[in-house]
């Protein structure tokens, strides 16, 4: 099955080191979290950021590099917050199942509610796999456009060396 022509395998290769970023951000968070270490420590780690990173590298290097353009970069954004809420959602469960709160459900990232519930996580399931990556998708387009008007697709490769 291919996406705008690529296949889900060249997105996942193309985009590996920032889901993986990602995920190991999350899990450190949550990590430290069960852990005990208060939460105005461990949300110095943020999931939200490890995205945002992704969001604005991948809306220059897709251009940069010619692996595709605007349309290419939404499944690269929904690959990403597949992967952050890969991470959420279950930690979520987890504070539901143990009645024990972590940082992804404590009321200060909860929107100063109760974090511990199935709506909370399945916000996480609409917000995050489908409105977020939209809404990046939209920042990203912002980024890829001014990228297009000031770089030129391998450029970076070709340039000659300044004397």
């Amino acid at each position: 099955m291919k996406i705008f022509g690529k296949s889900l395998g060249e997105y996942v290769a193309f985009s590996k080191w920032i889901l993986v970023f990602i995920f190991v951000v999350g899990m450190a968070r949550l990590a430290l979290s069960l852990a005990g270490v208060p939460n105005s420590t461990g949300k110095w780690l943020s999931v939200t950021v490890a995205t945002l990173i992704g969001v604005l590298y991948f809306a220059i290097r897709v251009h940069t590099s010619g692996f595709g353009s605007y349309k290419n970069l939404l499944p690269i954004y929904v690959l990403q917050g597949l992967v952050g809420n890969a991470v959420i959602i279950p930690a979520i469960a987890l504070a539901i199942v143990t009645g024990t709160d972590n940082i992804y459900s404590a009321p200060e990232f909860s929107g100063g509610q109760d974090g511990k519930t199935w709506v909370h996580a399945g916000a996480h399931l609409v917000l995050g796999t489908i409105m977020g990556p939209l809404l990046t998708w939209l920042v990203g387009c912002l980024i890829m456009f001014v990228t297009k008007k000031v770089v030129t697709k391998g450029q970076d490769a070709k340039a000659p060396a300044s004397a």
